[in-house]
């Protein structure tokens, strides 16, 4: 697994460390009663964040949003808003953040700022049962991999292995795993979180499982903000202690995963 190289892993270090020892009393970066925190979410990335029959978002990413609002003494205003277009659209001012399960990677760190990790899981493989795959990845050459387009996980198998595999790229996580159903795809690589929960513990997934390493990509799951917005990032990484400290960040998780959330961690990036 190859290592962050040192002075962009030193930046990303540096910015946790520093926005760590944030120490004082909250203070609200925005005001409810004047303004409302305008949040991008994809919905379509179960059970962080997913869209019922009557449009309405809820999921893991939701219920942490909403804590950080109220924490904070905002108002939360939800905007759908599809995967590829989550970072220019914030770029240009569009939303105010991006909670999607959004991966803090070099590249993003470019053009966009986060907060501390929220939460941290590995990426996964999932193919039907009896399907076989080394502790590498060698094992996917020839092989059709779904993969959702624009993600972390898209851009780590293109370097990892380019031309190797026949990447087919979607939309959605859910598209994917459609695909593969359908035979049209030999593995879905993505989230094992997202995998595990919103697609092999339903009935259509119990003819597959997981196979392969673990594979950490990036620096941990943080929250998007515009560039520009340090204030706000201090007091949403404020918050993020808050809802530790205070249990209510257990509780939101204990209503989605049987599991922990993993911590902080270097990953490999490249």
């Amino acid at each position: 697994m190859a290592i962050l190289p040192l002075s962009r892993r030193a930046l990303v270090l540096l910015g946790v460390a520093a926005a760590s020892l944030l120490t004082g009393p909250m203070k609200p970066a925005i005001s409810a009663s004047s303004e409302t925190l305008r949040i991008a979410v994809e919905g379509e990335y179960p059970p962080f964040n997913k869209t019922d029959k009557k449009g309405q978002l809820s999921g893991f990413d939701i219920d942490i949003a909403n804590a950080l609002c109220k924490a904070i003494e905002a108002s939360c205003k939800f905007v759908k808003q599809r995967w590829d277009r989550m970072i220019p659209d914030l770029v240009d001012g569009k939303y105010d953040l991006v909670v999607s399960s959004l991966s803090i990677t070099p590249e993003r760190l470019q053009k966009i700022d986060f907060t501390l990790p929220y939460y941290n899981t590995p990426a996964k493989l999932v193919a039907k049962k009896g399907a076989s795959l080394s502790s590498t990845l060698d094992g996917l050459k020839g092989q059709r991999v779904g993969v959702q387009k624009a993600t972390t996980h898209e851009l780590y198998l293109t370097r990892k292995l380019g031309s190797a595999v026949e990447l087919v790229r979607y939309d959605t996580l859910p598209k994917a795993e459609a695909d593969m159903l359908a035979g049209k795809v030999d593995f879905v690589f993505g989230d094992a979180m997202a995998l595990s929960q919103g697609f092999l513990k339903t009935d259509k997934g119990k003819a597959f499982t997981f196979v392969g390493p673990d594979i950490r990509i990036g620096s941990g799951i943080g929250i998007g903000v515009r560039k520009g917005q340090s204030d706000l990032v201090a007091n949403l990484n404020r918050a993020l202690g808050t809802i530790h400290s205070d249990g209510t960040y257990d509780k939101i998780a204990a209503k989605y995963f049987d599991f922990s959330l993993g911590e902080w961690q270097s990953a490999d990036t490249q």
